[in-house]
């Protein structure tokens, strides 16, 4: 989207606000489908930032998601990403990875979206 759907920023605002993770949404991003749950920003880079620590070959770039970025937006300016975590790009009936995984999708990319997250079953 090149302007970004408002009720989406208001979404990740409230997300950021409440720093809960407990939203659970689904967009289409690219031709992407993705689908999980969101969280704050700063909850988002701190995992990230955990999983890179335990990492022999990726530690090195833990701190770059640890430190505050200085371009960040201003506590009154909405923000421009949406930060899934437990969350899996749908691949016919599989979800990648099963896990879930760690997600960083620029709002105005965004061409479609629902609330609610995406379960597969195998029938």
């Amino acid at each position: 989207m090149s302007n970004p759907d408002e009720l989406l920023v208001a979404i990740s605002a409230a997300v950021e606000s409440e720093r809960s993770n407990q939203m659970s949404l689904t967009v289409i991003v690219g031709g992407a489908v993705i689908t999980g749950r969101l969280a704050p920003e700063a909850v988002w880079r701190e995992r990230v930032a955990e999983v890179l620590k335990d990492s022999d070959h990726l530690g090195p770039f833990s701190d770059v998601f640890a430190r505050v970025p200085r371009d960040r937006p201003g506590h009154g300016e909405p923000p421009t990403h949406l930060h899934f975590h437990l969350a899996r790009i749908v691949q016919g009936s599989l979800g990648i990875p099963e896990t879930g995984g760690m997600y960083r999708v620029a709002i105005k990319d965004v061409s479609a979206w629902t609330v609610g997250d995406l379960i597969h079953f195998d029938g």
